[in-house]
């Protein structure tokens, strides 16, 4: 039968259909960009209503699937990537139902609608994309059920059946997921790789230029948890180094590639304190690390750099976990190279004169005391600047606009012209970007830095002393840099603080919640799989004795699999199941009986050939049958049943 003469899907269970594929849509809508979201949604709801009364032609699909590879194509580039390849298939998902007309097509609909929500786990794992992939099979389940009754023409089961149905289909398939997930081995390194995101999520980068970090001012998402196995360190030491930018060009700093290739220099740690803690990073699909200031080693799949900035062997393209020491040190080669003299002092030529011009008065003045210079330009700043994130575009010359004429702005402006100011004069100075403060949050022991946190300070280099932080945005103001959640309620009115302090619970518990999904799930890695053994005595496994536990468990649970879905197939009546095991019984004996057979029929031929038993058969016989086509009392069936399971040939 062509698609064209098949009969048409009832409105309900179309209806249905559409909303599985909207549901499975739903993860990948809530990841993509949100321009391609609303579009995607859009194309959705317009393509089903257009196409509810008769399908669409063929060139207008075929028109709706180009529209939607420009759109995606515009928005994401030509670089193909995990993410834009979610993005295509949500595009092609969106048009799809226009095409569940009849019985194959809502089928093929609801297998590609499948795709959705696994999809969806490239680009995150957490547990809110876990719930609604669920949701969505539990969905397409239900509805390929449905498909299955109006193919068949059977009555459809109430719903609070078929979800009985669907839990035990799950509950069959649970035992082998998790000796999956339980026993599986931990690989360090994924058997096949998935390519890189087209767009990258929002992060450090390793370039800094104006207007890049507006962004961030309003994002207050995670971006690190951490939890110190040492006392905790003073708000005015939580600077979280991420990227030394060296290179200057009028408009943007950037890293300095060559530098790679140097060892860092040798640290001591200045003083008692040290700082060993974990550091939960949530994926950004760059290389870039993030420590508190200064490192003094590179965990395992990282690598130290020349400046003292950690940087993984693999893209961080999932949540990812490290064990760090680190401490307020200081070098022990106090001599600069002069190589990395020079690049600490290059500015372009022909910009900002008067900023050269006033750094030259100070040095005229100051002589060989760079210390003075530094504290001479913190005092200017501390006393004639203010803090805000409302400042124009910069001009040519941007350190002379900003601190000549401004003189407002946020950490960027204030970085970027202390180095200009710095390097002028002739002290060797450096940026650094990552990201500063953190709070605590109070449903457990662990700490929390947003992505608002982001932050650009100042090194400088000081004889004697090595590069020496100095941070111009904290001169004027500390509070951005230094107030911690306790801080901020302090300094609100009783009313507006107490509405804060809830939402900020809030905040906290859902945080807290996903740093469990963390630990739970997304962090069982090879040594929390060797932990859950222990208490059963086994205190390490090799690989290849994962496998055998593994195969063993799993062979348990497809026994019990297959045993489950033999005893759902046998008759439901106990004693329709009772008669048919007595038949069985003496079927082995060659007396069984025979489909078209009534039951006293067959008794009695049963007894001519058999009559020690077959008297007690007939008896048992007419019992049966008048069990069928009369009602008995309970307490009549109930016995009637056990007698015909205690009865043997």
């Amino acid at each position: 039968m062509s698609r064209a003469d098949a009969p048409l899907l009832p409105s309900s269970t179309r209806a249905w259909t559409v909303a599985t594929a909207g549901l499975a849509l739903l993860p990948l809508l809530l990841l993509l960009p949100p321009g391609l979201a609303v579009g995607f949604a859009g194309a959705a709801a317009v393509v089903t209503y257009a196409s509810w009364a008769r399908p669409l032609p063929a060139w207008l699909r075929l028109l709706l699937a180009l529209a939607m590879l420009a759109l995606v194509l515009a928005m994401m580039g030509p670089r193909l990537g995990r993410d834009t390849g979610c993005a295509l298939l949500a595009a092609m998902l969106a048009i799809k139902p226009g095409e569940s007309h009849h019985l194959r097509d809502a089928r093929s609909l609801l297998g590609f609608s499948l795709f959705a929500p696994f999809a969806a786990f490239l680009l995150d794992q957490g547990p809110l994309s876990m719930l609604l992939g669920l949701a969505a099979v539990l969905s397409a389940l239900l509805a390929l059920q449905r498909l299955a009754d109006v193919e068949n023409q059977a009555t459809p089961l109430p719903l609070r059946e078929r979800l009985r149905v669907m839990g035990r289909l799950v509950a069959i398939g649970l035992p082998l997921a998790l000796a999956a997930f339980w026993l599986f081995p931990r690989l360090a390194t994924p058997l096949w790789g998935v390519p890189e995101r087209a767009v990258a999520r929002p992060g450090l980068a390793d370039r800094m230029e104006p207007g890049t970090w507006i962004d961030f001012m309003a994002d207050d998402t995670p971006a690190l948890r951490v939890r110190f196995d040492t006392l905790p360190p003073a708000p005015e030491q939580l600077y979280w180094r991420g990227t030394v930018l060296w290179n200057y060009d009028g408009r943007a700093w950037t890293r300095e590639p060559g530098l790679d290739l140097l060892p860092p220099p040798a640290l001591q740690p200045a003083g008692g304190d040290t700082w060993a803690y974990e550091l939960e990073m949530e994926p950004t699909d760059r290389r870039q690390l993030v420590a508190l200031d200064l490192p003094l080693h590179a965990p395992d799949g990282a690598q130290l750099g020349f400046d003292h900035t950690l940087a993984s062997d693999r893209p961080l393209a999932s949540l990812s976990r490290w064990h760090l020491r680190s401490a307020p040190a200081r070098q022990r080669d106090l001599q600069l190279h002069p190589r990395v003299r020079a690049l600490a002092l290059a500015l372009p030529p022909g910009r900002d004169p008067r900023t050269r011009e006033l750094a030259r008065h100070w040095r005229a003045e100051a002589g060989d005391d760079d210390v003075a210079i530094v504290q001479r330009a913190l005092d200017w700043i501390r006393a004639e600047f203010g803090y805000t994130l409302e400042v124009p575009l910069p001009a040519r010359d941007a350190a002379d606009q900003f601190l000549f004429e401004l003189r407002q702005g946020y950490c960027e402006q204030f970085s970027s012209s202390f180095a200009i100011l710095m390097r002028a004069a002739g002290v060797p100075a450096r940026v650094v970007i990552g990201y500063a403060g953190g709070y605590r949050n109070p449903f457990a022991d662990y700490w929390i830095v947003r992505r608002m946190d982001a932050h650009a300070w100042v090194e400088v280099w000081l004889e004697g002393r090595g590069w020496t932080r100095v941070d111009p945005t904290a001169a004027v103001a500390p509070e951005r840099v230094y107030d911690t959640l306790e801080q901020r309620r302090a300094m609100q009115d009783a009313g507006a603080g107490l509405r804060a302090l809830r939402l900020h619970n809030v905040g906290h518990l859902t945080d807290w919640l996903r740093r469990g999904w963390n630990d739970l799930v997304l962090g069982f890695n090879a040594q929390r799989q060797q932990a859950l053994l222990r208490p059963l005595g086994l205190q390490r496994l090799e690989p290849a004795q994962l496998l055998l536990a593994f195969a063993a468990l799993a062979a348990l649970a497809l026994a019990a699999m297959a045993w489950w879905l033999a005893r759902a197939e046998r008759e439901r009546d106990p004693l329709l199941r009772a008669w048919h095991r007595l038949g069985r019984r003496y079927a082995r004996l060659g007396l069984g009986r025979a489909t078209h057979e009534p039951a006293l029929a067959w008794a009695q031929r049963v007894a001519a050939a058999r009559p020690q038993s077959g008297a007690e058969l007939v008896a048992l016989s007419q019992r049966f049958a008048d069990s069928r086509y009369a009602p008995v009392p309970n307490g009549e069936m109930h016995q009637l049943v056990r007698d015909l399971r205690r009865h043997r040939p």
